[in-house]
């Protein structure tokens, strides 16, 4: 059990440092001209949700506290990037979603980090490897969110 800890935590740091070493590099791009990237993940987001949804809803998507999120919130509704909604379910509820604007710019600044993104993980893994990747950490994160630790 003590080896498959060790291995189990040699494998988390493993993660993490690939995920701060490529998110370090994607920063540093001249991609970001209109948002920030925690603004563009917001914006990537509300842009795969079927319909408006609820900050708790994309809070759980998001690598932002509550507070964090609803001040980004603000600031992109003010710019005109998303608009709030009510929630005919809930009266009291307010949803989120993307306006054209916001829409718009996610969708040139995702053209762009998409290349960027495929250009980072092609450099050091092969066709098969990132078919690996990509199922371990889907069964990763199905594992996880089985368990309600997300």
């Amino acid at each position: 059990m003590a080896d498959q800890r060790h291995t189990a935590n040699d494998a988390w740091e493993a993660l993490l440092s690939a995920h701060a070493v490529l998110m370090k590099e994607f920063a540093a791009e001249d991609i970001w001209a209109e948002v920030s990237m925690r603004e563009y993940d917001v914006l990537y987001t509300l842009s795969k949700c079927p319909e408006p949804t609820r900050i708790s809803e994309l809070n759980r998507h998001v690598l932002l506290s509550q507070p964090a999120l609803s001040r980004l919130v603000d600031r992109l509704a003010e710019r005109g990037l998303l608009e709030r909604q009510p929630d005919p379910a809930d009266g009291r509820g307010i949803r989120l979603a993307l306006t054209g604007a916001g829409r718009a710019v996610q969708r040139q600044i995702g053209r762009r980090h998409a290349r960027s993104v495929a250009r980072a993980m092609t450099t050091g893994l092969d066709a098969g490897e990132l078919r690996d990747l990509e199922a371990l950490c889907l069964k990763l994160a199905s594992h996880t969110k089985s368990k309600d630790i997300r």
